[in-house]
């Protein structure tokens, strides 16, 4: 069974928010086989659950640490389901290979009884009650039905367990302390992206304030050179103006 894709993952994230986001994909992956698994003839299933359990067991083992004691409790369960569900698997292998080998056992003892009838018009049964596995059929009977019947029994089992940590909410506490890590980190994340904005903010504003206390001290040098320029000018001793020569009605006055 392929694994589902686990979306949004980020290597520059935290560890805790990758890890929740993968365990809520291998949780709702776990979740979503129970209803056909739980049915009894349904070994694909069944198969695909414990091959879920365990993939989410590998991922609480490394990453537990970030959830606490829900995520704990999940892992111990999800390796139960592994172990009863890989039983029933076995159960469900070993099944037709019992079969194959009846099978086998029945076309050998044929042809030797052929060959033991030689040219016989007919075969006698006496023949077949003598054939070389005769032995062996009640064995592999029998073991074939243990196995049917430990199928059930095993299956019984992980249906009782299953109903167990619903009822427990072993699945539902995981779910939440994984989302309470997403949420928690979404606002960190927040929180830092916000801290950024003000440092670029102060550092912005102390750029223009270096700025604008250059061109202040710039344009207080300016004024005082001004100033000094202003106050040599003012020193110096006024021009002497030139007699005038008076007009001919200021003489015919005079």
């Amino acid at each position: 069974m392929k694994a589902r894709k686990v979306k949004k993952l980020d290597p520059a994230a935290s560890l805790a928010e990758n890890a929740a986001r993968i365990v809520l994909v291998r949780l709702d992956e776990l979740r979503s086989f129970a209803p056909a698994a739980l049915e009894p003839d349904r070994p694909r299933e069944q198969h695909d659950m414990r091959i879920a359990a365990k993939r989410l067991r590998y991922i609480l083992e490394t990453t537990e640490f970030c959830f606490g004691r829900p995520a704990a409790d999940a892992r111990r369960r999800a390796r139960d389901l592994q172990d009863v569900l890989g039983e029933v698997h076995d159960c469900e292998v070993m099944l037709p290979r019992v079969d194959e080998h009846v099978a086998t056992l029945r076309r050998a003892d044929a042809r030797a009884v052929r060959v033991r009838a030689r040219e016989a018009a007919d075969l006698d049964p006496e023949l077949a009650a003598r054939a070389p596995s005769r032995t062996a059929y009640r064995g592999l009977e029998v073991l074939a039905v243990y196995l049917e019947a430990r199928r059930g029994v095993l299956h019984d089992r992980f249906r009782a367990l299953w109903a167990e940590q619903e009822q427990a909410g072993t699945w539902e506490r995981l779910e939440r302390a994984a989302d309470r890590v997403l949420r928690r980190e979404h606002e960190r994340r927040r929180a830092a992206e916000r801290a950024e904005r003000a440092r670029r903010e102060l550092e912005r504003a102390e750029r223009e304030e270096r700025a604008a206390t250059e061109r202040a001290e710039r344009a207080a040098a300016a004024l005082a050179e001004a100033q000094v320029a202003a106050g040599a000018d003012g020193g110096a001793e006024p021009a002497t103006p030139a007699p005038s020569t008076p007009s001919d009605g200021d003489r015919a006055s005079a």
